[in-house]
């Protein structure tokens, strides 16, 4: 049994969120038919992997990563799409791999780093650093410490009775802290605390908890640091928490709202952000009264869609999106 203890604090903040995670996730049932929850999961999945990756500086949209497991061509840096067919393979082995299982970890991230770093699937072998511009905001420990280190908090997170949501993210703050990889740190840290909740909850394979993070980037850093800098883990197990409350209830399955054949058709063209001109052309409506009328401002009003410059209905510019809530419909209504 490994001795090695993190450090942390168990703050009252901390219980609070392990307390509303756990009332949320007893009330997020799974939707009634089958065929709309496998719709949804695939909504959430390439949100997850938007998100993960976008947090290292990938730029391809949720739409390019849709077309991507959708097997068509993609015009985009070879690098982004290596990095976006990876994830959709880690993916599709998620159920298989064990959280306590430290070969598993090294296999999963072989696939994600496939053909894109000559030691994907080994731990590193030079230092390195986490970089903010042209400061190191943290120096991981040498290489050769690596997998004594690794060994530590597999050995911990095996013998712990911490509750899964703090296990987890112990697990990705400590495993941040060690930098294992030369590449990849990032991402697997994230698909390593999914993987750990999903064998607490399985429906935690289907929360995009990483496109919440990516909202919250600048916060998801900060934690980092601050735990760091505090030799407590707290601060970032509190962030997590955050986040994975978020993530729940903007996963709960809505009453879908009372859509009109004409928003539908309009939720169904929407790809990425389109302006005003680019939908009324893809629904083939030539009078803009009538289409702002019946299709437009319904789906503004519902929530469904939303203005990509807010604060200027009328500016040039403005674009359009669609929701989580519009997104959600699509889902359960098996558009697009």
């Amino acid at each position: 049994m490994s001795r090695y203890q993190p450090p942390y604090v168990i703050t009252p903040e901390i219980l609070n969120r392990v307390a509303e995670i756990s009332e949320a996730v007893g009330r997020l049932t799974v939707l009634a038919d089958q065929s709309k929850a496998l719709r949804l999961r695939r909504v959430n999945r390439i949100r997850t992997i938007h998100g993960s990756l976008a947090i290292e500086g990938n730029t391809l949209s949720e739409a390019q990563i849709t077309a991507i497991l959708d097997g068509k061509r993609v015009i985009a840096p070879p690098r982004e799409v290596q990095e976006v067919k990876n994830a959709l393979a880690a993916y599709d082995r998620f159920s298989m791999w064990r959280p306590e299982a430290e070969t598993d970890l090294l296999e999963a991230h072989r696939i994600l780093m496939s053909g894109l770093i000559d030691e994907a699937g080994t731990y590193r072998q030079g230092g390195v650093g986490v970089m903010e511009g042209q400061r190191v905001i943290h120096m991981a420990p040498p290489a050769d410490r690596v997998p004594h280190l690794m060994n530590d908090l597999f050995g911990w997170f095996v013998a712990t009775d911490a509750h899964p949501l703090i296990a987890s993210s112990v697990f990705h703050y400590e495993f941040e802290f060690i930098h294992p990889f030369a590449d990849g740190n990032g991402r697997m840290g994230r698909l390593w605390q999914s993987l750990i909740l999903a064998r607490w909850k399985p429906l935690f394979a289907d929360i995009p908890v990483e496109s919440l993070i990516f909202e919250h980037q600048p916060e998801y850093y900060q934690a980092l640091q601050e735990s760091t800098r505090q030799a407590d883990s707290a601060p970032f197990i509190a962030f997590m928490l955050r986040m994975i409350l978020n993530a729940v209830a903007s996963s709960a399955p809505q009453v879908a709202p009372q859509v009109t054949p004409q928003v539908g058709e309009l939720l169904a063209s929407m790809h990425g952000e389109m302006s005003r001109e680019a939908l009324q052309s893809t629904l083939g409506l030539r009078d803009r009264k009538s289409f702002r009328e019946r299709y437009l401002n319904p789906a503004l009003d519902d929530g469904l869609i939303e203005m990509t410059v807010p604060g200027k209905p009328n500016s040039r510019l403005q674009k359009y999106r669609l929701t989580d809530k519009g997104r959600q419909w699509l889902a359960q209504h098996g558009e697009g």
